[in-house]
Order: structure tokens, then sequence, then C-alpha cells
């Protein structure tokens, strides 16, 4: 795993992102707002340590996709900086036939990688097709796999947890068992559905 600034400008709010497999910053870059964004990546190993946020007046945390589940296994025995948490679109569940990605069909996506099937994944990512993207397929499998191997994370709440009607990646009705409980909206959106808010704040 690894820990990037996508934005570092001195502010008084942090924002920390557990970004979504084979699925770069990109998807936040139009995203607005005075908050400095520290984005994570490549759940294959968790020991990457944060940066010293304690100049922060506040720190919160998004987390998309396979994120979710990275982030709460990673917080495990860590102080936990954030004020607030929001989970979109994932589960602490992720390979789950009722709470997460089923896994006869996780499973399909770890023995077929390849290119080709990289751009179906980024077409159901986003609900249409994506420009041709280059994917280092043994690195992106052996994160899968590592994801997998980790299993169901700690359990945790979340302030809020997003959950798209049009998620072609984890089932909606898995999700919404996942979350039963916690303070959910609802979006009419595909898995990546960033594109319907123009301020970080919109999400928490």
């Amino acid at each position: 795993m690894e820990f990037r600034w996508l934005k570092q400008d001195s502010a008084a709010e942090a924002i920390v992102v557990f970004g979504g497999w084979a699925v770069g910053p990109e998807v936040f870059w139009h995203l607005d707002g005075p908050q400095d964004v520290l984005f994570a990546s490549d759940y294959t190993r968790l020991d990457a340590e944060l940066p010293d946020l304690s100049g922060y007046g506040r720190v919160s945390l998004l987390a998309w996709s396979f994120g979710v589940a990275s982030y709460a296994h990673w917080q495990q025995g860590r102080p936990d900086p954030f004020a607030r948490k929001v989970a979109v679109n994932g589960s602490l569940q992720p390979v789950n036939r009722s709470a997460g990605i089923p896994p006869a069909v996780f499973r399909r996506t770890v023995e077929t990688l390849s290119l080709e099937s990289y751009q179906q994944f980024l077409a159901r990512v986003f609900g249409a097709p994506q420009e041709a993207e280059a994917l280092d397929v043994e690195a992106r499998r052996a994160e899968l796999l590592a994801v997998e191997r980790r299993g169901d994370a700690p359990q945790m709440r979340f302030s809020r947890v997003w959950i798209s009607s049009g998620d072609k990646i984890f089932p909606p009705a898995n999700l919404a068992r996942a979350w039963a409980g916690q303070n959910v909206s609802h979006l009419d959106a595909p898995h990546a559905p960033f594109d319907r808010f123009a301020q970080w704040e919109e999400l928490f």
C-alpha cells in the first residue's frame, strides 16, 4: 500500500481516501474544496503508515469499494485519527455471497483477468465504456488475492454509507444487508458515483 498527496496546501482539514481496486485517483480530481487530500492505493500489503497529520484541525476518511474493507483491516491496532468516516459502495465483507461480491463472481474476475476483461470491468464501474487503460495484470491479480485472503474486516461504524442503485460491482441488495442499521444514503449512480458530486463535503 502507498499513500500519496493529491493536494497539499496546508489546509485546516485533510481527507484520506482509500480508493478502489485498479482505479486511480482520477475519479476524484474534479471534486473541489479547501481540504488537503491524501490517496491510498494498492492493498496487496497493508503496512504503510500515514504521514504526520497532527497539524490538521480535522481528518476525515473516504473509503470506496475494496478500500472499505482494506481500510478497516489497516486501522486495526493503529490509533484512529478520523473524526468522520464515509464508506462508498463497499463492504466490510468484501467477498461474501450475501454482503459483498459473490465468491463465484470474484473468482471469475481473478481467473480471467486480462486487459480485455479489465476494460469490461471499467465499463461496469462507470456505467459506460472507458478509454483503454494499461494494467499490470499480475500485480492487480495479486492484490485481489490479498483482499480475498484477508477476508472479513473488523466491524466498525461509519458516519455515512453511500449505496448506488446502479452498482454492477457490489450488488446493492448485498450492500443494504451489509450496512443494515447504519446511516445509509442511496444514490442513483454506478459503482463510481463521484461525478454526481462537485464538492468533497457533499460526500460527508
